[in-house]
């Protein structure tokens, strides 16, 4: 019996996943990227050195506060060569060991653009130069995304960068406008105030990360107040225009009123596109709906039942675990076992100072719905841990359903949210009860200890925090 040969277009957190699992089964697998190695635009370009140059910021960031319990730092001096050269070796270190694991696991690779000549046929522009045809028995589409870049920028210009270019930190502007207050704006505005930058945000919607709790926001958007220079809410970039070595901006707000500021540079951040043209798709019956996703089964299917689509592209959320376990999903069912992909909850993080994350039904979600839902908080005001680390603001949210008191949802900010929100969508995903947490011993003095003292304050059994309006 022949080996099934599948091959994976893209090699991202969705894409070499995909591939690595398909190898472990037995499969024939070819791996297709641009790239000169596994990582997609997570690892080279996203999640990984963004989180490198935020980990830099937040050690600046505590440095600077140090002196509020007797220990005194000098001002951080900032060398920008080395700074970029640690991320680009965290990254280098990463893509290298996926590297020597698609190796070993004897995935072919590929480095090349593809599309689909036919349902059973790819064509790839190698990076080196000429074409390769490769055939097919099943192919997992995992291209990812791209920035989106809004036609505002007039005339060319190197001072406008997006969420790639900034990665980069060519220098540290004076004065830095982020366009657009999504997670994105917000991680990358954190690293450049951090070094030193004035960072103006400006968002065209009410309230930065538009769809999370405000409870939430709220408390990440006071430190937020205090680390940026401004964050300007319900308000439209129009115009982005270079004059000299400055960029003029025009504004407007609500009320239609143009402003105009001026800035030294600007960065881009406005959401992310599926990357599904130029694949070819017109050569086969895959469809895309009006955004450019890829329309997926719970199987992770398309159109064409021998070919998925994984990641980015396949849909919201569009986050690098979600393309991970829909990768496993769809490797799985090629495979011939029973799989699909339908999770009650997809943790989402932002690495901000304090973190901010959220999983499962959110309070906002559950309103729009007229869902019927209890919410208990627990501040961390009220932590041994969160005080004896400085922690002045935090707090854990859970939402409940009244008729069985079953964990549906939780949202948490402060220091290590992000570590944190793993045990919450452990607990949705298992159908625990507010009272299972609540009996669950945490360690003391720990910050997950606010998830179990949140389940506490529904029975009003909490030994730190005391609530007149006990829960029957």
């Amino acid at each position: 019996m022949s080996q099934k040969k599948i091959v994976v277009i893209g090699a991202g957190p969705g894409g070499y996943p995909a591939a690595f699992r398909a190898a472990d089964l037995g499969m024939d697998v070819t791996l297709i990227d641009p790239a000169a190695k596994p990582g997609g635009v997570c690892l080279y370009v996203g999640c990984i050195p963004s989180k490198a140059l935020l980990h830099a910021a937040n050690t600046i960031s505590e440095a600077s506060h140090a002196h509020e319990y007797g220990v005194q730092f000098s001002d951080p001096k900032i060398d920008l060569e080395k700074l970029r050269n640690w991320k680009d070796g965290v990254v280098g270190k990463l893509t290298g060991g996926l590297g020597m694991l698609m190796k070993q696991r004897k995935v072919k690779f590929v480095q090349g653009v593809a599309s689909f000549s036919s349902p059973n046929q790819l064509v790839v522009q190698l990076q080196e130069g000429g074409e390769q045809i490769v055939d097919f028995d099943h192919a997992i589409i995992a291209t990812g995304s791209s920035p989106v870049l809004p036609p505002i920028v007039e005339g060319e210009t190197s001072l406008v960068m997006n969420s790639t270019s900034a990665l980069e930190i060519p220098d540290v502007p004076k004065n830095l406008l982020v366009v657009g207050g999504g997670y994105i704006g917000l991680e990358l505005g954190t690293v450049y105030a951090s070094l030193g930058s004035k960072v103006t945000v400006v968002e065209m919607t009410a309230g930065i990360l538009p769809g999370a709790d405000r409870d939430l926001v709220d408390i990440l958007k006071s430190d937020l107040d205090i680390r940026f220079e401004q964050i300007l809410l319900n308000t439209k970039v129009e115009k982005i225009v270079q004059k000299s070595n400055k960029l003029r901006v025009t504004l407007s707000d609500l009320e239609k009123v143009n402003s105009n500021m001026t800035f030294d540079k600007a960065l881009i951040a406005v959401g992310r596109r599926p990357m599904s043209k130029n694949l070819g798709l017109e050569n086969t019956s895959i469809v895309t709906d009006e955004k450019g996703f890829i329309i997926i089964d719970k199987q992770c299917r398309t159109n064409e039942s021998h070919i998925f689509a994984i990641g980015d592209v396949a849909g919201e959320p569009m986050l690098a675990h979600k393309a991970t376990k829909e990768a496993h999903v769809a490797v799985e069912v090629i495979a011939g076992h029973p799989e699909s992909f339908d999770p009650l909850a997809i943790p989402a993080v932002v690495f901000t100072e304090p973190e901010l994350a959220w999983t499962g039904l959110s309070e906002i979600e559950a309103r729009q719905k007229n869902w019927e839902i209890k919410v208990t908080k627990f501040p961390w005001a009220a932590s041994g841990r969160a005080t004896t680390m400085g922690i002045k603001k935090g707090l854990t949210k859970i939402i409940s359903e009244p008729s069985t008191n079953r964990i549906l949802g939780a949202g948490i900010v402060g220091n290590g949210a992000g570590e944190m929100i793993a045990e919450a969508t452990l607990a949705i995903e298992m159908g625990t009860r507010l009272e299972d947490l609540k009996s669950i011993i945490h360690a003391h003095p720990t910050l997950s200890e606010t998830f179990m003292e949140s389940a506490e304050l529904f029975y009003n059994t909490s030994p730190h925090f005391y609530s007149p309006k006990k829960n029957k």
